[in-house]
């Protein structure tokens, strides 16, 4: 059985927890950074977990994830 390529795109935006959750930043987090507000700057650090009707597309490009 040949090997299934990961998809590099998919594995430098997501990451798992311990859990086996399927982690992404938040949006919006980069751009115009400075304009924002300090709490709001502050939110964007967190990570979030897909939502769970995405989490099958992921898994498919994160096969050994």
């Amino acid at each position: 059985m040949p090997k299934i390529k990961t998809h590099k795109g998919a594995q430098a935006r997501f990451k798992l927890s311990g859990a086996g959750k399927i982690l992404r930043m938040k949006r919006m987090s980069s751009h115009l950074r400075r304009n924002k507000a300090k709490r709001t700057r502050r939110m964007f650090d967190d990570t979030v977990s897909v939502a769970r009707s995405d989490t099958s597309k992921v898994r498919r490009l994160l096969p050994y994830g």
